[in-house]
């Protein structure tokens, strides 16, 4: 599996999971070792992954970090981990001491789904007191995935990151700023606007006239500019549907997928989102990722190339209490296997990529 499909599907398992992990232990088991594993670390060989990590300071003795991990054996990342449900801000002090004591170069306090990663910008050696970089696993965007495979053990390099690591730090803060003054404007932020449209004094009264034009403004603008995206985006969708109705493929047979149902019906579960990034990971090594598409049904859920519903790849029933994935003969005929876990659908990588690219050899023989 792909790093990127292996950081959705954790994606995936950590919104479907949280409610049911009762302790830190679990949270560490179940979030965030997957997650260590996920950037390539074995979390069973102590020469890469350390667990329970002595990090005395001083005479305090049997200080420990929850792991640390290790790459030409030096440590290179420590990490603290919390229950899913604590507020991680009253724990950073902690990191801060084991930070101190050892020679990693970057501390990350997670509690297996906000995951902040730390190192000393501001004073060598010494852990800054703010991370310079955040994210929440179960909000995860192609952006921060790109950022976070710069810590996989293949790619792992401190001074490219560390390189990174001050633009992002100012990059969060400057977002941080431009929140606070969409919700209360200061008067200097005001004042930035008012004396370029306004022509006279800016007394108080016009200040705080202004203070209310101004907040508005700026969410007005960023409404529009989601609107718009959203126009835009609408609209491609529309144009590939008509594409995909005037212009049919020959593949017009048993496999096609029929129309959709109503949405109201339709519910995609986590699960199979989940199942549809181990096709998709699967179907990456022969055909572009962003071939590939997922539409759902009452009754199944299907994957299919170039989001056109003659061209399926496989169909999964994993509502029931068994589960079943459906794929394709040569003559297109869906023959249903049960599946125990999603793991399951590995098993039949070779006739998935087998279905995928047949339609492009239909293609090039039409």
């Amino acid at each position: 599996m792909d790093f990127i499909d292996s950081i959705k599907a954790l994606s995936e398992k950590v919104s479907r999971l949280q409610d049911s992990i009762q302790t830190e232990e679990a949270t560490k088991n179940a979030f965030i070792m997957p997650f260590i594993a996920a950037l390539g670390y074995d979390v069973f060989n102590p020469m890469e992954v350390v667990p329970e990590f002595i990090a005395d300071l001083g005479i305090k003795k049997g200080e420990k970090v929850d792991y640390c991990i290790f790459k030409d054996d030096s440590p290179i990342i420590i990490i603290e981990c919390k229950h899913w449900k604590e507020d991680l801000n009253v724990h950073n002090s902690q990191l801060h001491r084991y930070f101190h004591v050892t020679t990693s170069k970057f501390g990350i306090l997670t509690n297996g789904i906000i995951y902040k990663f730390y190192t000393d910008l501001v004073e060598p050696n010494k852990m800054d007191d703010k991370p310079f970089w955040e994210f929440n696993i179960t909000e995860i965007k192609d952006n921060a995935v790109s950022e976070l495979k710069k810590y996989h053990k293949n790619t792992f390099d401190v001074d490219n990151i560390l390189n990174a690591a001050t633009e992002l730090k100012y990059n969060r803060e400057i977002k941080k700023i431009l929140q606070e003054e969409m919700n209360n404007p200061t008067d200097a932020f005001v004042r930035h606007f008012a004396k370029q449209i306004h022509s006279g004094v800016l007394t108080a009264k016009v200040m705080e006239q202004f203070t209310g034009i101004v907040k508005k403004s700026l969410n007005q603008y960023i409404s529009d500019m989601i609107s718009d995206r959203l126009k835009s985006a609408l609209n491609n969708e529309a144009t590939r549907e008509f594409a995909d109705t005037v212009s049919p493929t020959p593949e017009a047979d048993a496999a096609a997928v029929p129309d959709a149902e109503p949405e109201s019906k339709i519910n995609t579960t986590e699960l199979e989102k989940e199942a549809f990034y181990v096709v998709r990971s699967i179907l990456r090594i022969k055909i572009d990722a962003n071939r590939v598409f997922y539409r759902d049904a009452q009754s199944y859920f299907s994957v299919l190339v170039d989001d056109n519903n003659r061209r399926p790849v496989c169909r999964l029933y994993l509502e029931g209490n068994k589960k079943y994935i459906g794929v394709f003969d040569d003559n297109r005929k869906e023959v249903r296997n049960e599946i125990m876990s999603i793991d399951d659908i590995f098993q039949y990588s070779e006739q998935l990529i087998n279905t995928a690219l047949s339609y492009d050899a239909k293609k090039v023989t039409a």
